[in-house]
């Protein structure tokens, strides 16, 4: 009871009271503003430069175009742009970390929220709450939960069989058409649109914790994550493209993953060209030699990345972001492409 606590301490309700807001690029054109980097230098010439192959990306209608997605933009504000991207069908296909597609896009869609907090916070006063900090924005635990047992009851009703992260993600989309709060989540919008999602690292989101319960439940016939035939049909994508480029949202396993399939289909006795265009954002720095922040020019050398239309943008995400995709989606080469439709070439398969 509250009589029990210490004076001033706070209530779950006292952190969870004001709701990130997704912004919205359709409401507000950034052309002016991209175009008036392009005459500056640092990070605003790189930002400019990016959006720039970004639409030139949009202009090749060969180019298959990939968005990956690592780290929390999505909890942190730019979830309805990676729907929009989907929408006006301005990516192809998504590969991205279980966090995003989970614990972000589908907790969001089942009614939940994330709410802006401090990263200044008190973190034993959070978990005393059963809220989770992710920097300044909390989200609250036993939501998080339910997620979680969502996603073990979509496993229970599935065929006892070996699922690729796509396989499975669609069928959160279909589970969505029906029990959806909040319309056009990332999922339920690709699910539309015949947008396919990867997770390379499935299980390393709310999607692992709730397999881990359907599994338990389920000890002798029970479904599985198959992370070798999700390479293979995202291999089997970048082999149907004519050509490709890389939208990139940080770095880690979906960077690596996506590059990757240009080697794969060689080792497969495919000739496929290195992706044509790159343009990655991301605050991680290249001299540690990690594959996150290794750079773009770093990727040619393993014959995965054309170097000639290719921009590295450092600066946190959701500050550079949002004018790269407004500026995209106001100068309108998306409406001149055609759905690629990738999810029904695994249809029969």
């Amino acid at each position: 009871m509250s009589s029990q606590k210490n004076p001033g301490h706070n209530s779950k309700r006292d952190f969870l009271k004001n709701p990130v807001e997704h912004i919205d690029i359709t409401s507000f054109d950034s052309r002016k503003i991209i175009s008036s980097m392009e005459k500056m230098s640092f990070v605003s010439r790189e930002t400019a430069n990016a959006a720039n192959i970004y639409n030139e990306m949009l202009k090749d209608k060969d180019c298959t175009i990939f968005l990956t997605l690592a780290g929390s933009t999505s909890a942190a504000g730019c979830m309805n742009i990676y729907k929009d991207l989907v929408k006006y069908n301005m990516v192809d296909a998504i590969v991205a970390t279980g966090a995003s597609i989970v614990d972000m896009d589908f907790f969001e869609a089942l009614g939940f929220k994330h709410y802006q907090g401090s990263q200044f916070q008190d973190d034993t006063e959070l978990r005393n709450n059963y809220i989770d900090r992710i920097y300044d924005t909390y989200i609250d635990e036993e939501e998080l939960q339910m997620c979680d047992k969502i996603i073990c009851e979509i496993a229970n009703n599935l065929e006892a069989r070996s699922y690729t992260s796509r396989e499975f993600i669609y069928e959160m989309g279909k589970y969505l058409k029906n029990n959806s709060k909040k319309k056009d989540s990332l999922i339920e919008t690709a699910f539309d649109n015949n947008v396919p999602i990867f997770c390379p690292a499935f299980t390393d989101s709310s999607a692992g914790f709730g397999l881990v319960m359907h599994q338990e439940q389920n000890p002798k016939k029970h479904m599985t994550i198959d992370s070798v035939r999700e390479f293979r049909e995202l291999t089997e994508i970048k082999i149907k493209s004519k050509g490709s480029g890389l939208f990139m949202i940080g770095g880690g396993v979906p960077k690596n993953f996506i590059q990757d399939t240009v080697i794969c289909a060689e080792l497969l006795g495919k000739d496929v060209d290195m992706h044509k265009y790159a343009v990655q954002i991301t605050v991680a720095d290249s001299r540690d030699g990690a594959c996150s922040s290794s750079t773009l020019k770093e990727a040619s050398s393993w014959g995965k990345v054309d170097i000639t239309k290719e921009q590295m943008v450092f600066a946190e995400a959701t500050s550079v972001l949002p004018l790269i995709a407004s500026d995209a989606y106001h100068k309108g080469e998306w409406k001149n492409r055609t759905r690629k439709n990738f999810t029904k070439i695994f249809e029969s398969n």
